[in-house]
């Protein structure tokens, strides 16, 4: 019966619950300000691609809280640094993606890792419950649905017991992603705006000559747009090097998981002719945000670095995760005949 299951350790709550972003306007410039560097279509008009004109979804998320937010950190981290402003977007993207994302990324570990360890206990719970559901259904005479239906059911109710017992419940893990994609938002319309000229009415055109004349190497004019394609092509490399770096250090991915690697290796191909459309201000912003992922993924291999963020060892950890990372990249991608 049942009550059974209890001599192995799971209790009594094995009992069978047997019931049933586009573009902004650009204000034309008054007296001698200097024009926006931006051709007329990389600074179209914000009715022509927003529903509701010039009231439109764009309008309303480059005039929000969050993004003024953006606006005045990138203004206070410009003024503090002193630095020319392709300086001061990396900074900032530095800083943020270290005093932020790099905490919530260890603890998306955190939560996977208890997750990968509980697997064996999940296994062992699936394989008596699947015993226990043949039996009541032998004695009651059950169909194979009903069956079938009453073991996920309980299935599913015992598994999320174990992620409370644990506090490891994987939504958790998502928590990095409402947190990075919102904040990489924002700080891609602040410096839209700025690059174009319409953020803070009255100092908005003197932001937007300082980012004229401050970049740097073949990309003086933050303003304008990359025309060697260096930086889009370089943001691509780095993205779908990340992707590869997900791909290698997963072993008999599900089918699901390989028709997300093959989407995230076409946006990160799409990203290329996009970020060649855009001032080069936000191009930097999210060449130096995948740069610092790229190198918090790297970091978040690392045995010390993982120990140091108690974050539980489980089965399939290396010992020497660059090594076998360089040898699985090698294998794939240069030794191939």
């Amino acid at each position: 019966m049942l009550c059974r299951l209890g001599g192995i350790g799971l209790r009594p709550l094995l009992a069978l619950q047997l019931g049933a972003w586009g573009p902004q306007r650009a204000p034309a410039p008054a007296g001698g300000a200097k024009r926006s560097a931006l051709p007329l279509r990389a600074v179209g008009s914000v009715s022509a691609v927003s529903p509701g004109g010039a009231g439109g979804w764009y309008e309303a998320l480059a005039t929000s809280a969050p993004v003024q937010g953006a606006e005045e950190l990138l203004l206070g981290a410009h003024t503090a640094m002193g630095l020319p402003w392709w300086g001061s977007i990396l900074l900032t993207t530095v800083a943020l993606r270290g005093s932020i994302t790099l905490p919530l990324a260890a603890y998306q570990h955190y939560i996977l890792a208890k997750v990968e360890n509980l697997q064996p206990e999940i296994k062992n719970i699936a394989r008596h419950l699947n015993q226990e559901v043949a039996i009541r259904a032998n004695q009651l005479g059950w169909s194979k649905r009903v069956a079938r239906l009453t073991y996920l059911k309980n299935m599913r109710r015992l598994v999320s017991e174990l992620y409370v017992r644990d506090n490891c419940h994987p939504f958790k893990a998502t928590v990095l992603v409402w947190i990075q994609l919102p904040m990489w938002i924002f700080m891609s319309v602040a410096l839209r705006n700025f690059s174009t000229g319409t953020a803070h009415a009255g100092a908005g055109f003197s932001v937007q000559e300082q980012l004229a004349s401050g970049g740097v190497l073949w990309f003086p004019d933050l303003t304008a747009l990359d025309s060697t394609w260096i930086l889009p092509v370089s943001l691509g490399v780095t993205n779908l090097l990340i992707v590869e770096i997900f791909a290698l250090q997963k072993i008999g991915m599900s089918r699901f998981q390989m028709y997300m690697t093959y989407f995230m290796r076409a946006v990160s191909v799409l990203m290329i002719p996009i970020a060649a459309t855009v001032p080069s201000s936000i191009v930097l912003y999210w060449l130096c945000s995948s740069f610092m992922g790229l190198s918090q993924n790297l970091l978040l291999r690392s045995p010390r670095f993982r120990q140091l963020c108690r974050i539980p060892v489980t089965k399939g950890e290396s010992d020497t995760p660059y090594k076998d990372l360089f040898a699985a990249f090698y294998s794939k991608f240069i030794s191939r005949k």
